[in-house]
């Protein structure tokens, strides 16, 4: 019995996390919890609804710590240039509840967006409500909407999550926002994020 306690607690732990999380947003559909109330690091609070532009809106759960984050932060910090140059709202959720209190929280994540230069809002997402709401699981990972408000992509930023920006086969994100804005039906609608879980609280 004692052999088997090990598997079992395993089992258990697996299907809880099965039961706890949900599938990742459908394509199509509207931006969810659009009207929630988020802190952004600039101590104002703003909603997903009032960030959307012209074209559409970008929401990606990103973080302070996860080292698939950092090695792509080049990438991250071009891809939400190029939104904002093409009148697509960026919004980065941290839903790392469960370090919020230590390198998640939002003194960090100022001192992380400060060394960065982000120019766009980064944002603590309470007790992941977003993350629960969209099915996000992974730092990074996208989520493009239309400037109807539509889900168009979810995924990866682009198809390597190596350091090495020259292994960069296809912009995913880049690729959708163009196809988006040009008025053309996105190609690749998902992809695979490769990254660290999201910390929720239990």
């Amino acid at each position: 019995m004692k052999k088997a306690l090990p598997g079992l607690l395993l089992l258990a732990a697996m299907v809880l996390f099965a039961f706890t999380m949900k599938d990742p947003l459908p394509l199509g559909s509207a931006i969810p919890k659009a009207d929630n109330k988020l802190k952004d690091i600039s101590g104002k609070e703003v909603t997903l609804k009032n960030a959307v532009k012209e074209n559409g809106l970008l929401v990606m759960f990103s973080c302070n710590t996860c080292p698939v984050v950092i090695n792509n932060q080049a990438r991250t910090k071009e891809i939400c240039q190029y939104a904002t140059s093409k009148s697509i709202g960026v919004v980065l959720l941290n839903s790392n509840e469960a370090d919020r209190n230590n390198s998640e929280s939002l003194t960090a994540m100022q001192a992380y967006a400060k060394g960065q230069y982000y120019s766009w809002y980064y944002a603590e997402d309470k007790n992941n409500e977003l993350a629960d709401a969209f099915g996000a699981s992974r730092t990074p990972e996208c989520f493009l909407f239309d400037k109807n408000g539509k889900l168009v992509y979810h995924g990866a930023i682009d198809d390597s999550p190596s350091s090495d920006a020259a292994s960069v086969n296809r912009h995913h994100l880049k690729e959708a926002m163009n196809e988006m804005v040009s008025g053309k039906e996105v190609s690749v609608k998902q992809s695979r994020s490769v990254g660290c879980s999201i910390k929720r609280i239990s």
